[in-house]
C-alpha cells in the first residue's frame, strides 16, 4: 500500500454525525469517505494531480 500522510482534522459535531450516517450507507469508514469526497472534489475543480504530479487543470490547459 501507498504510503499515507497522518494529519489531525477537528469537526463540528454535526458534520462529523452527518459525515459518519454517509460513510456507514455507503460501506465505507469515515476516514476513506472523507478521502472519496475529497478526491470528488479536487477532480471535478480540476485540481486532482495525475500521476506526474500535475493538476489535471494545468494538463487541461496545454491542449487548448
Amino acid at each position: 500500500m501507498a504510503d499515507r500522510k497522518t494529519f489531525l482534522v477537528r469537526l463540528d459535531p454535526a458534520l462529523h454525525e452527518a459525515l459518519q450516517r454517509w460513510a456507514d450507507a455507503d460501506l465505507r469508514s469515515l476516514n476513506a469517505q472523507i478521502e472519496f469526497l475529497l478526491r470528488m472534489a479536487l477532480r471535478d475543480a480540476g485540481r486532482l494531480p495525475d500521476r506526474t504530479g500535475e493538476p489535471s487543470a494545468s494538463r487541461a490547459k496545454r491542449k487548448e
